[in-house]
Parts: C-alpha cells; structure tokens; sequence
C-alpha cells in the first residue's frame, strides 16, 4: 500500500510534487489511467495520479479524480494537489476525494488542511489571500487565463465557490507563535477545510508539526490541498516511511562558522528537522559531542549533525589565528566522524569543507571519492571507494558555496540517495 496517495490535476505539477516527495527518500511514481493507478498502488510509497483534469467541467473533473481515489485505495495520507495559483477545480476535486474518503472511513473525524503556498516559488498566503510575487492573484495574468480565469484572491473563496464543505481561515499571527497555537486553533474552529496562511518554509512545518499532534492525540484524519511542499512537510510529521524500513541516517560534519554556513544550517533544522551537536573550538570533546549525537539518534532523529561552536577564535600570538587550534578541531571532527559512523551507520555523510571532506575521508580509511552527480555548484555527491566503508554515500560542498538552502539540497539528495540504493529497481513491471 501507498504511504501517500496524491491526485493532481496536470503532469508537470505531478511531476514537481512527485520529486518532493523523493527529497524525504520516499519512491514516488506519477501515472494516469487507471490500470496503471492499480498497478502501481502497492509497489510505491508515492503514488501521484495525474487526471489530467484542470481544464473539464466541474461534473467531469469530479468524477475523474473519485474513480482515481476509489482505484487507488487507501493510504495513511491523502494529498489533493492544485495548481499553484488555484486554477481549475480544486474545490470540485476535493469534494470528490473527501466523499471516497468517507464512504470508505465513515467513523473517521476527516478534515482539510488547505495550504496552497510554495514559498520558494513565490507563492503564499496572508490574511487567507494567496499571493504570487506579492501580489493578489486577481492582480496577475491567471486572473485573465482564457481557459480557467481566478476570480477571487482568497483560497476560502476559491473553494467555497466550488466545494459543499464548510471553510475557516487560520491567520499568519496563529502561525508565528509555534504548532501550540496553531493545535489550539484547529481544534476550536469547526471548519470542515482551514486555509492556513504562510510566507515561508518554516510556516509549513510549523502547520505540519500542530496537525501530526492532533491526528494522534485526537485521532483526526488529515486530508492535505496542497501545491506540493506541505503535503511533503505533513508525511514527514507523520512519520511516514519507506516501505523498505525507516529512512536512512544522514551523518553531516561542518567546520565553517560563517554566518553563510550558520544559515544554511538553521535551514536545515526547520526543514528538515535535523539536530546539531556543537563542538567546542577552544576545548573539543569529540566524546561530548558522540554523546548528543547518540542522544539525538535515540530521539529518531534521521538527520544528525556536529558542527563547530560559534566564538573567539583560538590565536597563537593574539594577533591571528592559531593553526594548531585549527589541526586540533580538524582531528576532532574526523575522530567524531569516524566514531558515529561506526556505532550510528550512517546511510550517507556529508562533508562541508574541502579541509574536513579530506580529514574525514582519510579517518574513515578510504581510497578515495567516486564522483556520481553535482548536486549544485561545487556540491558533489557520490561514494567512498576502498576501505571498511566502501560505498557508503558521501556528499562534499565548499564551507562558503550556496545559497539558504544548500545544505539541505545536499542532504535531501543523500536521503533520496540512501533509499534508491536500499530499495534497488523494484518499478518493473515484468
């Protein structure tokens, strides 16, 4: 069975979210006709069903998306994907995928989390209006599109023009102060679909951690309409797995402490929840740092991290650095590396750094470096050769390379990595 089972409305958006999914290591297959929405059901963790069905009449759109939901079966989580400025029938549609979903689960308390915004590509929602670039979707060229023209700039009123379910608004401010407030909020409003405002990543995680909380403490089945990175966002709350077992441990050793790396860290940690371990410049304790990496991993942790402690940097003179301080957290973090792949088994590491990539790769006895792919400019994935961790997947990026979220490109590509080496080609259809 499908862990995620996500019906959109054309091929490239199914595509796009597809791929999203994939970063969190999950196998992920677009398919459109039927039989193959039955062949595929059981073999994959995603199955993205494209009906192709953005620009038909209400009455044909929602009967295309209830027979792609009832072919395709049940799944731990239901995802409606719409069009990134709300085109065609998202309401109809939804309609259509919450009927299957309760004649099937008639006990089940089913609510809509609606959280159309894509923050990298420009598109949110403040004040329940979705914007593109800032600007109110009845102020750019979808307003205008010969075939599907959105006449309205608030997603409830998209919705509600469509859909027989009820609609509430829950607002930015709810959002900001933490999944507390946002638990709070869903369980007060009596909505039977919530447009949740959102500007940024962190907004999306923040909403997917409140609704992970409430689907176990007051059993809530959570249907996601979504355009692609919440419903990503909400199977990692949920704990969704690979079919293959949980999914791999990522090991990542950082020694830059500019404020570019501190950056792109923090993105890691609200997108992908991972935790870091800081090594103390002036007295490193790799045993220290083992032991909140070890501490991290026993909290299911997948993605575990040390890096170097933000502070005066150590000098010989009082003048500049002292490289004998920088040789001694260079061995530190190769002895750290060395010990947490050995008791945590990692399923892919990450080096930033070319001083820490080449200690940790010579701490781990290998060869050398196989070269796979370029992540991003002068961010490198492959694998090590030679030695007791041949072929352990392996990442390198420059301390000062990338934008915000380039660490966690790398990272998602290694997690993706890890599950299509222990998955193996298991989509053949002989």
């Amino acid at each position: 069975m499908a862990q995620v089972l996500v019906i959109a409305d054309d091929l490239t958006g199914s595509n796009a979210t597809g791929a999203l999914y994939a970063r969190l290591g999950l196998r992920a297959v677009t398919v459109g006709a039927l039989a193959q929405v039955e062949r595929y059901a059981d073999r994959v963790d995603v199955l993205v069903v494209n009906t192709a069905s953005r620009h038909w009449t209400p009455a044909r759109a929602y009967a295309a998306v209830r027979d792609a939901a009832t072919t395709a079966g049940a799944a731990p989580l239901i995802v409606k994907r719409v069009d990134t400025t709300l085109r065609g029938n998202p309401g109809g549609e939804l309609d259509a995928l919450l009927d299957v979903l309760a004649a099937r689960e008639p006990a089940a308390g089913i609510r809509t989390l609606a959280v159309p915004a894509f923050p990298d590509a420009g598109r949110t929602t403040v004040g329940g209006l979705h914007l593109v670039d800032g600007v109110p979707l009845t102020r750019t060229p979808v307003a205008r599109d010969p075939f599907d023209p959105v006449r309205h700039s608030r997603v409830a009123a998209v919705l509600g023009a469509q859909t027989r379910r009820s609609t509430g608004e829950l607002a930015l401010d709810v959002v900001e102060r933490g999944p507390e407030a946002v638990v709070a909020a869903l369980r007060e409003s009596p909505a039977d679909i919530v447009v949740c405002d959102a500007t940024e990543n962190a907004h999306l995680r923040t909403v997917a951690v409140a609704a992970a909380r409430l689907a176990a403490a007051d059993r809530t089945r959570w249907v996601a309409l979504d355009s692609g990175p919440f419903g990503a966002a909400l199977a990692g709350e949920l704990g969704l797995r690979p079919a293959g077992g949980a999914p791999a441990r990522i090991l990542a050793v950082v020694g830059s402490v500019t404020d570019r790396t501190r950056a792109q860290l923090a993105r890691t940690e609200t997108a992908l929840g991972a935790r870091w371990a800081d090594l103390d410049p002036a007295a490193p304790d790799p045993g220290a740092v083992l032991d909140r990496l070890r501490a991290a991993a026993g909290e299911g942790a997948t993605v575990l991290g040390v890096r170097v402690a933000a502070g005066p940097t150590p000098t010989a003179t009082g003048t500049g650095p002292d490289p004998r301080a920088a040789a001694r957290i260079l061995r530190a973090l190769a002895e750290i590396a060395r010990r947490a792949v050995d008791e945590l088994g990692p399923g892919g590491l990450y080096a930033s750094g070319g001083d820490v990539a080449a200690a940790v790769t010579s701490a781990l006895g290998a060869d050398g470096f196989a070269i796979e792919t370029e992540v991003l400019p002068l961010a490198i994935a492959g694998h090590l050769v030679g030695g007791p961790h041949d072929g352990l997947l392996f990442a390198t990026k420059g301390g000062l390379i990338g934008g915000p979220d380039a660490a966690r490109d790398c990272l998602e590509h290694l997690r993706a990595a890890c599950t299509r080496h222990a998955l193996g080609p298991t989509l053949s259809t002989t």
